[in-house]
Formats: structure tokens, C-alpha cells, sequence
């Protein structure tokens, strides 16, 4: 069982033939050049930085790019009850694939998502992190800005659909970027901040759905100032694009090494008095030129293994995430509070989003990933169990936040974990193949859900939820490969 997930040995130095298939090699980063910007070098180099405020900017930096598709993500399950109020949507529907209920919407989020990582996370590998996350942010805050002008049913999924085409790339886009610019000793605490500043917008747009849905600013839906809000904040990326530079392990890789050069020497400068931090002692096999890879090559050995596992792990994990995250307001009403009081419940339990990954950031590289994965998917069976059985506010709200808690420390530990086990030419296609079936899962839990919130109450919607953290535990436990402490592409 040791050998059948020992990744690191072979997902970058296994072959995947012998001679001329060698010269294909997509997974370790190698000695292209004998210079100091070769992509072995690269990575040595990247491995070796010590901490600094300038890599802490990066991060930050990025992650408030991300704020603007977490805000774009959560508004679904915030907006819904405004939604439902103004007629177009309604909470559930008779048939199970009903296209005028809640569900309908979820679903037409998460399908364009499903398209967005699965069909196009290739885009950052082949054109670079910087113009994907630039221009993918700006995809998908003008879809929604369309969106919000919609008054028939149709025109709002399908708006909604492409704006989370556009929310898809960006994601996997942000992943890859943050993994290339943090070593791995501090790569799980980076993702940890990452995802707290990024998670800062679910209070937000709480905020904004408690105070805005129940009314009608100016004859216009509440729901529609929510949408909008978030889609004109977004103009922030022009002047946040200004001050991140691309990844220097992708220049590299595509032969740009005067620019990764640069870049280096940028971070490096930035910790002139610390000194460089020992690189992991990893075999590194030498890598030819980037080449052309179909997404059936993910599918053969050294990959595949990983893939399946991921696959799996994905199409399980959105049921907990998503699940819970996307239907907070709904099911409390469904449990017996009104609207208003179920958007101020929300809202409070939304303070657990950014607080979380923070709290998580203390013990983010003390430990392996797998098993930080493990034990969140072991809490949010439990408390959310106690949610569904919970009717005294306090308790109720108790029990969420911990729900939520436990939701984010599962997001934060895998969105680094899928990142870093592939090799930088493939990194976001791959990533994206799996985190797609994420998506293609939660598509699907939109209308589950709702049937069981119809069929079966709160109670059967977390029993699904807890059927789903039983198969994360058991693939991820027991197949998961270790990763800590374990430097890019070895």
C-alpha cells in the first residue's frame, strides 16, 4: 500500500515509457538550462526562501482577488429566500429536476463551474496565472451583472451558468498561482491565510442579504443590490493586478528564464538578513520542454492513481461543503424561522468562514494534510448532525458555526493538498480535472438536497451530508499520499 501512493517518487520521476517517451516527461521540474533559472533551479530556490512580508503581500494580495469569487460563489444561498420572495424561484419544486426551484440555481451555478475546471482549467497552465486571474475575475463579474437584470426564470440560470464558468478557472487559477510563490514549510499556513481573507466576504454578503433581500431599495429586489454590490467591487483586480508578478516556476517552464530570473531575485531581496531556509533532499529526474498533454495522459501512469483518488474525494466533499453552505438560510426556515430571522442566523454563523482558516493556520503545517482532511470531515458528520436536531437559537447557531468551522478547515487543507501532489506543467489542468468533480457533485446536490429537505426534513440532508464525510474519511485516509515538508515537483 506504500508503493501504490508513493507519489513523490513517481508522479515526478516514473516515466511514462521508455527513450523517446522519457523526452515527454511533464512532471518534475529539471535541469533545462545549467543557470540559476532553469526550472529545477527555480524550484530549489523557491524551496529555500525564508519567510518575508513580501511573500505574505503576495499571498494576501491574491487571496483579496479571490474575495471577489467567494462573495460571487456564496451569494447563492444567501439570495435565495429574495429569490423565492420575488417570484422568480421557489424554495422547492415537485419534480425532482424542477428548473423553477432553489435547486435549479444551485445546480446552474455548479454546472458552470463544472465547465470552468474541467474544460478550461488548462487556460492558467498554458497562458499563466497572472492573465487568467486577471481576466477570468472579469468574466464573471460582468455575467453577473447580466444576471442581475434578469426577470424570467430562463435567462437567470443561464447568466448564472456562465458567470460560474468564469468563478471555475478562477479558482484553480488562484491555487496553482499561490502554491508557486510559498515553499512547502509554510504552504499550509499560506493557504490557511489565503482562504480567511477570502472567506472575509461571506460575512459580507450575509450582511448585505439580512439587510438588503427582505427589502426593495428603490423598487429594485434586494437580491439584484446583492449581486450587483459584489460585481462592481470587483473593478478592485485592475489595480490588484499591478503588483503581483506571474509565477516564476511557469516562466521558467516555458523557457521565459530572464523573467523568472528577475522574479527571484525580487523575492529573495525581500529577506536580505535571513538567511536562505535548507532545501528538502528530493530526486529530481531532468524534465524536457512542455509538452502538449491531452487529458487522457492524467488518466495513465504515474498519474492516474491520483486522479481517481481526487476524483472521488471531490465528488463526496461538495455534499459537506456545499451542502450546508448553500442552504443555511433555507434550512432554517425550513426548520421553522422566518426569513429575516434565518438571514440574521446566517449571518452570524458567516463570522465562522474567515475566523476558521485562521484559527487552522496555527496547526497548518504541524501536520499532514490527509488527516487534518480526516478530522474535519469527523466534525462536520457531528455537529452537523446536531444541527439538524437543535431547535433553541443559541445551540442552533452554536452548532452551525461549527458546521461552517469544520467545512473551511476541509477547504482550506485540500485546496493546497490537490495542488501540490501534481507537477507544475500540468498543475491546474489536472487540479482542475478533479476539483471539477466537485463541481459536477454539488450541480447535482442542489436538487438532492432539496428533495431531501422535502422527503425527509433537515435530519435526512445531514444524513446525506454524513454518508458523504464517511467515503472522504476512508479514500482520503487510507490512500491519501503524505506531502508535508516535500518541495514542488519531487
Amino acid at each position: 500500500m506504500r508503493d501504490r501512493h508513493a507519489f513523490a517518487r513517481r508522479a515526478a520521476v516514473a516515466p511514462f515509457g521508455e527513450d523517446h517517451h522519457e523526452r515527454r516527461q511533464l512532471g518534475s521540474v529539471a535541469d533545462l538550462a545549467t543557470t540559476t533559472s532553469g526550472p529545477d533551479q527555480i524550484s530549489r530556490r523557491l524551496e529555500a526562501l525564508p519567510t518575508s512580508l513580501y511573500v505574505w503581500r503576495l499571498v494576501i494580495l491574491l487571496s483579496l482577488g479571490g474575495c471577489f469569487e467567494i462573495y460571487d460563489l456564496f451569494f447563492t444561498g444567501y439570495i435565495a429566500p429574495g429569490l423565492a420572495r420575488s417570484g422568480l424561484m421557489t424554495t422547492t419544486t415537485q419534480a425532482f429536476f424542477g428548473f423553477s426551484g432553489i435547486g435549479a440555481f444551485v445546480a446552474a451555478t455548479f454546472a458552470g463551474l463544472f465547465v470552468g475546471t474541467f474544460c478550461l482549467g488548462f487556460l492558467a497552465d498554458r497562458f499563466g496565472r497572472k492573465a487568467v486571474f486577471t481576466w477570468s475575475l472579469l468574466f464573471y463579474s460582468a455575467a453577473s451583472v447580466i444576471m442581475a437584470c434578469q426577470t424570467t426564470p430562463g435567462g437567470l440560470l443561464l447568466w448564472r451558468f456562465i458567470a460560474g464558468i468564469g468563478i471555475g478557472i478562477e479558482v484553480i487559477t488562484i491555487d496553482a498561482y499561490i502554491t508557486e510563490l510559498v515553499p512547502s514549510w509554510m504552504r499550509g499556513r499560506a493557504f490557511a491565510i489565503n482562504q480567511a481573507v477570502m472567506l472575509s466576504a461571506v460575512p459580507i454578503v450575509a450582511a448585505l442579504a439580512w439587510w438588503l433581500v427582505p427589502l426593495s431599495p428603490h423598487g429594485i429586489d434586494g437580491w439584484r443590490w446583492v449581486v450587483l454590490i459584489g460585481a462592481a467591487a470587483s473593478m478592485i483586480i485592475w489595480v490588484l493586478r499591478l503588483y503581483v508578478p506571474e509565477s516564476p516556476l511557469w516562466l521558467a517552464r516555458h523557457g521565459r528564464a530572464a523573467e523568472a530570473e528577475t522574479i527571484m531575485r525580487t523575492l529573495e531581496a525581500a529577506s536580505p538578513t535571513a538567511a536562505p531556509r535548507p532545501t528538502a533532499t528530493a530526486a529530481m529526474a531532468p524534465a524536457g520542454a512542455p509538452a502538449e498533454t491531452g487529458y487522457a495522459d492524467l488518466f495513465r501512469p504515474p498519474y492516474a492513481s491520483l486522479v481517481v483518488l481526487f476524483m472521488i474525494f471531490n465528488l463526496c466533499q461538495a455534499f459537506g461543503v456545499y451542502g450546508f453552505s448553500n442552504w443555511v438560510p433555507a434550512l432554517l426556515v425550513q426548520k421553522g424561522i422566518n426569513v429575516t430571522k434565518s438571514l440574521q442566523y446566517s449571518f452570524i454563523i458567516a463570522f465562522a468562514y474567515p475566523l476558521a482558516p485562521l484559527l487552522a493556520a496555527t496547526f497548518a503545517d504541524r501536520f499532514e494534510r490527509k488527516w487534518i482532511i480526516c478530522g474535519a470531515a469527523a466534525a462536520i458528520s457531528v455537529f452537523g448532525l446536531a444541527f439538524s436536531q437543535l431547535t433553541e437559537p443559541v445551540l442552533l447557531i452554536a452548532s452551525g458555526v461549527l458546521v461552517t468551522g469544520a467545512n473551511m478547515t476541509l477547504s482550506y487543507a485540500y485546496h493546497a493538498y490537490q495542488t501540490e501532489v501534481f507537477p507544475t506543467a500540468i498543475r491546474a489542468r489536472a487540479a482542475g480535472l478533479v476539483y471539477s468533480m466537485s463541481r459536477l457533485s454539488a450541480t447535482f446536490s442542489g436538487f438532492i438536497v432539496a428533495f431531501m429537505l422535502k422527503e425527509a426534513g433537515v435530519g435526512g440532508v445531514f444524513g446525506l451530508i454524513t454518508a458523504a464525510m464517511v467515503i472522504v474519511i476512508i479514500a482520503i485516509g487510507v490512500w491519501g499520499p503524505n506531502v508535508r515538508g516535500r518541495p514542488l515537483d519531487a
